[in-house]
């Protein structure tokens, strides 16, 4: 078991890693069993290509806008997970304005 936290994502109630893994593996073409949660994208050899199409698949997939300095800094699956979180708490928060 990975000592990362779950995080539910406050839309579905799922968890929210296990999500972005299967949007990952879709858009790269690969078993979401071969993405560790805790995995860099150097470890599972993603170049800045497959980032820019990783990208737009999670913003499609959550309705979101990862703003490009942001983008430039995630660098793993955690990373990614923290950022999209964030992203979605903004979202709801602006929602409930």
């Amino acid at each position: 078991m990975s000592d990362q936290p779950v995080v539910r994502d406050a839309e579905s109630g799922s968890d929210l890693t296990a999500r972005v893994i299967r949007v990952i593996a879709e858009t790269q073409k690969m078993k979401a069993e071969a993405i560790g949660r805790g995995a860099t994208f150097e470890q599972l050899k993603f170049d800045s290509l497959d980032g820019i199409n990783i990208l737009f698949a999670l913003e499609n997939e959550f309705d979101i806008n990862i703003p490009d300095d942001a983008a430039k800094q995630i660098t793993s699956i955690p990373e990614m997970v923290a950022g999209i979180e964030k992203l979605l708490v903004e979202k709801a928060e602006k929602a409930a304005k």
